[in-house]
């Protein structure tokens, strides 16, 4: 494949260049194993290797991921990635233990497929979580129901509707391929969509009925009808029209980062500017837009309660976030003041 059709933009031409002089050449990152990154290139596709200045910056989200654009050089039997090339889009989450990282989970997608299965797995408030973290990634976010031979209740879609504040809402079946034909508007050469969702949602099934073969397995249907979770890993596929397809494993839980909560909750955000004022807490102020919605019934409580929740999150995240930053900053700067010392000293650098 020609670096265009991987999805290479004029943006990072100029990035590269500072690197084109120096025998570097640059990839994209197709796959994440736990033995080292799968990348392409206009040569080959080859397992690659993190060069040890990339871990240093890992705080801070400089370890590759899924879709990053790479600069490599050839180091035999692998490649070595020398640094990561400026993301145009990322879709991130915070870990799910106990440190406050960035887990970044796809880069440079233009499209994000947010999927849910009309079998039981429908959840409104998950989908306001999903929709706040695809807006905070700068792709443009899309609704996908699958599973509408098992349920084509129109109630699903028309709830997804209402608090998806103009996401495009599609409802598809993988059996009957009913609805299938509305994606292929997103499907164009050169441009990289992502499926994310729970496990079981039909995820893998949607990529092997979109490329017209199988690319990812699909695992049996459980007892109690839903599907199986079979992506390991995350992969990048490239579909027979030229577009680019990243199939992710189901997420068991997506803890914000920075979910753009104002997109998100559009509705909400336009109420509370309408308060009387600025500082308005939304409790027992006079004026209060969000009050007078609740009380009319044009706010559902359900979903101003999720709102609270999530700005809450985040809020405790932030927190969690600046103290951990700073006492890295100042390792960092204790490591380079003792490194100085040193040198002075010695007149040379510490063997490390």
């Amino acid at each position: 494949m020609t670096l265009a059709e991987l999805g290479w933009t004029d943006e990072l031409e100029s990035a590269f260049t500072t690197y084109a002089a120096d025998g570097f050449e640059p990839a994209r990152v197709v796959a994440e194993h736990r033995g080292g990154f799968a990348v392409r290139t206009e040569r080959d596709d080859r397992l690659a290797h993190v060069r040890g200045k990339l871990r240093e910056e890992e705080l801070f989200g400089g370890m590759p991921t899924v879709g990053d654009w790479v600069v490599v050089v050839d180091a035999g039997e692998r490649y070595a990635i020398e640094s990561v090339l400026p993301r145009r889009t990322k879709v991130s989450r915070k870990t799910p233990w106990l440190k406050s990282d960035e887990h970044v989970l796809v880069a440079n997608v233009d499209t994000i497929f947010i999927v849910q299965g009309l079998d039981g797995d429908f959840n409104i408030r998950r989908l306001e979580r999903y929709l706040a973290t695809a807006w905070d990634s700068g792709a443009d976010p899309v609704i996908v129901l699958t599973k509408l031979d098992v349920n084509d209740d129109p109630t699903f879609v028309l709830e997804a509707e209402g608090i998806a504040m103009g996401v495009p809402v599609h409802a598809v079946s993988n059996v009957t391929g009913e609805g299938l034909g509305q994606l292929d508007a997103y499907l164009d050469p050169g441009r990289t969509i992502v499926l994310i969702g729970s496990s079981g949602v039909g995820k893998s099934t949607l990529v092997n009925t979109l490329a017209g073969r199988e690319l990812m397995p699909i695992g049996d249907l459980r007892n109690d009808g839903r599907g199986r979770h079979t992506t390991r890993h995350r992969q990048l596929h490239a579909l027979r029209n030229g577009s680019l397809l990243i199939d992710t494993p189901g997420l068991r839980e997506l803890q914000l980062w920075e979910g753009d909560l104002d997109r998100a909750f559009a509705d909400v955000a336009e109420l509370t500017q309408q308060c009387r004022f600025n500082d308005c807490a939304h409790n027992t102020e006079p004026g209060c837009a969000i009050n007078a919605a609740l009380a009319d019934g044009s706010l559902d409580p359900a979903r101003w309660d999720s709102y609270q929740r999530l700005e809450r999150e985040m809020a405790r995240l932030r927190g969690r976030r600046s103290h951990r930053e700073r006492a890295e900053l100042k390792r960092r700067w204790r490591e380079r003041a003792q490194e100085t010392r040193f040198q002075r000293r010695h007149g040379k650098l510490r063997e490390r």
